[in-house]
């Protein structure tokens, strides 16, 4: 190894993709590059799973409470104008009880349910390439059991 260089690190990242009714639930939130639609998704914390934390992330952006029951996939994504490489866990479940009251997370403007056309329809204005392609592959079947998964104390 070479002395002096940096060590890369991804930002992981967890999503959880959530269908009812042939509508998906999604947050529009204010980015840097502007307001962009996204998977109810962050940043993995310390301490949790990869499941707990596609859990909190749906709650603190879209007030839903989430069950995960498979995974999705796993996506590596390095964003082309900054020096940033993200691996998403992607989590597929549904959601039960709304905090209707709930405060959404900062940067959050609202939750929102949309068709399939209308995330197609709106690609340009999705935070990352990932979302359109968690959409497909859900819609193309692909799922994996929670248990793909080990976390180890």
């Amino acid at each position: 190894m070479r002395e002096n260089t940096m060590i890369w690190k991804p930002n992981v990242t967890v999503a959880a993709v959530i269908e009812q009714d042939g509508r998906f639930l999604l947050v529009e939130e204010e980015t840097g590059e502007g307001i962009r639609f996204n998977q109810p998704a962050g940043h993995w914390e310390d301490g949790e799973t990869l499941a707990q934390g596609a859990v909190r992330e749906a709650l603190e952006e879209t007030a839903y409470h989430f069950t995960p029951e498979w995974l999705l996939g796993i996506y590596r994504w390095r964003h082309p104008r900054k020096d940033i490489t993200y691996l998403r866990f992607a989590f597929v479940g549904s959601v039960h009880g709304h905090e209707l009251q709930r405060q959404l997370d900062s940067g959050i403007l609202r939750a929102v349910w949309l068709s399939q056309e209308e995330i197609r329809a709106t690609a340009e204005r999705h935070r990352s390439p990932l979302v359109l392609q968690c959409i497909e592959d859900y819609l193309a079947g692909t799922r994996y059991p929670l248990e793909l998964v080990t976390h180890l104390s």
